[in-house]
């Protein structure tokens, strides 16, 4: 088995990345693994398309707007495809900024979002409607991936904004205020890792042994084998202190929130992002996407 170099891009540091080089595993499957910080989904899509990535960590609507959807901020379809499923949120939250007290307060102020059609943005609204305030009442503003957003809440340029993977716990640490989560919408998929198709078998095997890793180390995390790299790893790579990463720890070992360990692309949970889709950019092209699955998942990954 030869060595591979990938470039996976990120919006959030990967634990699971960092975790499954520490322990070997990585270097176990031949696989050199280069983790890219990308700004925005568009970036990271543009990037993989130009071949700058290989692989991307990115959320399952991303994928499903660019394979399927005309009006997606690239204004082209891509031939992307999942690879397997990594995680169910990781904690994503409506979360305040230090001085709003309530979402009332953000009624006329901004909620920054990735970009304004996107996953992320549809669990911003939602939750917002949920707590209140219907879109139109407050000012959409994009700002990038979840640290960037994360950093504008703290520093007052967003009154709300949805975040996880840890950087809504900084985001509280910082006198920022959770007010609702993502599990009150229904299941869901947070994070995905995803490619553009190839025909290429040395490519494949190199994306399998890759998605293996991740998988065995999601397992290991799970089962609480890894809990001492996990909050050592929190605390490093996400700006976390040591209660901070260990509540971290339990997003991730949760059922409802956690890792997939067995990367397994459910039908539930794509329901949820195509609904949403439909309650704030409708559009006929949703109608099959549920019935495209098997064109877009792996095979491997499809439950």
């Amino acid at each position: 088995m030869h060595d591979v170099h990938l470039r996976v891009g990120t919006f959030t540091p990967s634990l699971l990345i960092h975790v499954a080089r520490g322990d070997g595993v990585l270097r176990r499957a031949g696989l050199e693994v280069e983790e890219c910080s990308v700004a925005s989904s568009p970036a990271q899509f543009l990037s993989l398309e130009a071949g700058e990535l290989d692989l991307a960590l990115t959320s399952p609507d991303n994928v499903l707007a660019y394979r399927f959807l005309s009006q997606n901020p690239l204004n082209r379809n891509l031939p992307v495809e999942i690879l397997c499923a990594i995680d169910r949120g990781l904690g994503l939250s409506l979360v305040l900024g230090p001085s709003v007290g309530s979402v009332e307060e953000v009624r006329g102020a901004v909620v920054g979002v990735d970009v304004a059609q996107s996953g992320f943005a549809f669990i911003a609204y939602e939750l917002l409607e949920r707590a209140g305030l219907a879109p139109g009442e407050y000012v959409v503003e994009a700002l990038g991936s979840t640290p960037r957003r994360a950093s504008a809440l703290i520093a007052g340029d967003c009154a709300a904004t949805v975040l996880n993977a840890g950087n809504e716990l900084r985001a509280v640490g910082a006198e920022c205020t959770v007010v609702s989560e993502v599990t009150l919408i229904g299941p869901y998929l947070g994070t995905v890792v995803a490619a553009l198709a190839s025909d290429d078998p040395r490519v494949d095997e190199s994306r399998r042994r890759f998605t293996d890793a991740l998988l065995e180390t999601a397992r290991d995390v799970v089962e609480r084998r890894r809990d001492a790299q996990v909050v050592d790893a929190a605390v490093s790579l996400l700006g976390l202190d040591e209660v901070q990463a260990r509540a971290h720890l339990e997003r991730m070992t949760s059922r409802v929130t956690g890792l997939v360990p067995d990367g397994f692309v459910d039908r539930a949970s794509m329901a949820t992002l195509v609904q949403l889709r439909r309650r704030y950019v409708p559009t006929t092209e949703l109608d099959s996407i549920l019935d495209s699955l098997g064109d877009v998942v792996n095979r491997r990954a499809l439950a």
